[in-house]
């Protein structure tokens, strides 16, 4: 009997699926207005980024359905707060220094056709303290705040997801 439940599970779990998948394309870090690190090593500080960003826009691609794939370049990017190199080097946050993110992306169906665009597309948040936070506080949370916003409003609305 529990054989047969694991087989009629395992059977039915490709038809669950939806998960869509992220492709992150980066410029060149030292063009961007702001990701300079606090504390951390330039290029280690750099690599956190991207691997964080990525990690989120794949959490993201999954509210997809199967198939669909979001490209996303970061163009420009400004992190939330300013980097200031005092007798230790440490990020300020205060309101006037808001999180701003310029991205280009499409979204393609599982046959290639791209169903969403935008190029240049500039996603800031000059209340971003004003704003309760919800959940654990993540490193970049602000930027994952606008990303995720972003995603809901305009991706999954053109995806009948």
């Amino acid at each position: 009997m529990k054989k047969l439940c694991f087989t009629l599970l395992a059977l039915s779990m490709p038809f669950l699926s939806i998960a869509g998948e992220a492709k992150v394309t980066w410029k060149d870090f030292n063009d961007y207005r702001d990701v300079h690190p606090a504390n951390e090593v330039k290029g280690s500080y750099h690599k956190r980024v991207a691997k964080q960003f990525e990690k989120h826009m794949s959490k993201l691609a999954e509210q997809l359905p199967e198939g669909y794939k979001l490209n996303v370049t970061f163009d420009d990017i400004d992190l939330a707060g300013d980097s200031r190199m005092n007798m230790q080097d440490i990020r300020v946050i205060k309101p006037i220094y808001f999180p701003k993110l310029t991205i280009s992306y499409s979204v393609e169906d599982k046959y290639g056709a791209t169903i969403s665009s935008a190029e240049k597309l500039v996603l800031k948040d000059m209340n971003f303290m004003d704003r309760i936070k919800k959940g654990r506080d993540t490193s970049f949370y602000y930027e994952k705040r606008l990303l995720n916003e972003w995603f809901e409003e305009q991706i999954l609305v053109n995806t009948d997801v």
